[in-house]
C-alpha cells in the first residue's frame, strides 16, 4: 500500500562479530544485484562480514543453506532473489516450496532472512528490490541479525560435532 508506514526494528548490537552467508539466485541480474548490495551494506553496519554465493534459482538457495549450515560456520543466512509471475503454474511452485523449505530450516533453529521477492511485474521488483527504495535486501539480512541476536541471547555457545550434542560441542575444542 503505497504511503503506509512500517516499524523497524532498531539494528541489534553484539559483541562479538557475526558473520553471514548471502545465497542469491541472479536469475534476474539486476534486481539481485540490488538485493545483495542492500544486504551487505546492512551486516556491515551491524558491524558483521559476509560471504556471497550465487545458485541457479530460488528452488537451490534453501537447499545451499542446508549445505552451508552442515559443512561451514555461518552464524545466519540472507536468502535473495526473485520470481516474476509467467504463463505457467510454475511461479507458485518455485514460490511455494523455496518458501516452505527456507521456513523449514529457520524451524530447525536456522537464522535466516528471507528476501526471495514474489511479484507480478518486473517494476514491483525493481521498486523492491532498490537500497533506496523498499530495500527488501536489507530487510532480509536485519531478519537475519535479529535472528542471530536472539539465537545468542537464549543459545547454547557452539555447534556439534560427531553424531549429537552430548558429544562434543565446537566450542569445547578451544
Amino acid at each position: 500500500m503505497a504511503g503506509s508506514q512500517h516499524h523497524v526494528l532498531d539494528r541489534p548490537g553484539f559483541d562479538n562479530p557475526v558473520k553471514l552467508l548471502i545465497v542469491v539466485a541472479p536469475y534476474y541480474k539486476d534486481i539481485a544485484d540490488a538485493l545483495v548490495a542492500g544486504a551487505k551494506a546492512e551486516i556491515e553496519a551491524a558491524g558483521g562480514t559476509h560471504d556471497l554465493i550465487e545458485v541457479p534459482g530460488a528452488l537451490e538457495v534453501p537447499t545451499a543453506i542446508g549445505i552451508a549450515e552442515r559443512m561451514s560456520n555461518f552464524d545466519g543466512y540472507v536468502a535473495l532473489g526473485c520470481v516474476i509471475r509467467g504463463e505457467t503454474t510454475h511461479y507458485e511452485t518455485v514460490c511455494n516450496d523455496s518458501s516452505r523449505a527456507i521456513t523449514l530450516l529457520g524451524l530447525q533453529g536456522l537464522c535466516i532472512g528471507n528476501g526471495i521477492l514474489t511479484v507480478e511485474t518486473r517494476e514491483q521488483a525493481e521498486v523492491r528490490a532498490e537500497v533506496d527504495g523498499q530495500n527488501k535486501g536489507g530487510g532480509a539480512a536485519a531478519a537475519a541479525l535479529h535472528l542471530i541476536a536472539l539465537s545468542r541471547k537464549w543459545g547454547k555457545k557452539g555447534k556439534a560435532i560427531g553424531f549429537g550434542r552430548d558429544i562434543l560441542l565446537a566450542s569445547d575444542t578451544v
